[in-house]
């Protein structure tokens, strides 16, 4: 649901199939633990071999990002290319901080939403409606975003992502090494479309001396600023999702003439 805006920008586009499976632990993916990067890679392979796709262009949402580098980084005759939307660059832990507090903290703040429970959809959806990444832009696909991020019945509904999986995650973006040096084991050409503000409307999730490392480690790497953009709307509202299409059309002639992505 996050790609849907971005699946239209690539609908004119002849021969060209876009797959955009639910990560385990999320939407419905139904799928239970256990959890962490090396699930997440076993189960996107899985799709592609379900799906007969060889190569394809690889595209990634904040943590999707780091799961897509994951497995250009691990399966590098199965990924021509990877556009990276607002994540999969590694972020230094200071070395003054306490790892397992910042573990500790990262988790809670993320899940906090994943505890509680809403009498009605609307209520939840009125949840989103009053993030401060969607105070000035609600449109069609955030709506429908929302709504499919619920399960349950009246009266007791909860958002549909796993806090088991969210911790999971977590402790590999912290502990993981696989994980946490991926994008340096990629071989694949990169693309990354950033936003100058975060999840809440403020500081981005990529700031300038990250992305400046990693131009520096990948200067054949391409990277683009979504001028007015945060983490959200990057994704879900004009320009963003034309800029991420632009993207994607651009690496397709890296499969050497196959057009899956």
């Amino acid at each position: 649901m996050a790609f849907r805006a971005t699946a239209r920008k690539l609908g004119a586009v002849p021969g060209l199939c876009l797959l955009a499976p639910d990560l385990r632990g999320r939407g419905r993916s139904a799928l239970p633990g256990p959890y962490g990067f090396a699930s997440h890679g076993a189960d996107l392979l899985a799709v592609l071999d379900d799906a007969g796709v060889e190569r394809v262009v690889l595209a990634g949402h904040s943590m999707g990002g780091y799961v897509a580098a994951r497995l250009a980084a691990d399966y590098p005759d199965r990924v021509g290319a990877l556009v990276l939307v607002d994540g999969g660059l590694l972020v230094p832990i200071p070395p003054e901080e306490d790892p397992e507090e910042l573990l500790e903290t990262g988790i809670e703040q993320a899940t906090v939403r994943l505890r509680m429970t809403f009498e009605s959809i609307e209520e939840y959806v009125d949840l989103w409606r009053a993030h401060p990444a969607m105070l000035h832009e609600w449109n069609d696909d955030i709506d429908a975003y929302a709504r499919y991020d619920v399960t349950g019945e009246p009266g007791n509904l909860r958002c549909v992502v796993s806090p088991a999986a969210v911790a999971a995650d977590c402790r590999d973006l912290m502990y993981d090494e696989p994980t946490r040096t991926a994008l340096d084991r990629v071989r694949a050409p990169i693309h990354l479309v950033r936003a100058p503000l975060g999840l809440f409307n403020d500081d981005p999730v990529l700031p300038d001396p990250i992305v400046d490392a990693f131009i520096a480690a990948h200067p054949d790497a391409r990277v683009e600023m979504v001028d007015g953009a945060n983490h959200y709307t990057l994704i879900f509202a004009d320009p963003g999702p034309e800029r991420i299409a632009a993207a994607i059309r651009g690496a397709v002639p890296a499969l050497s003439g196959r057009r899956e992505i």
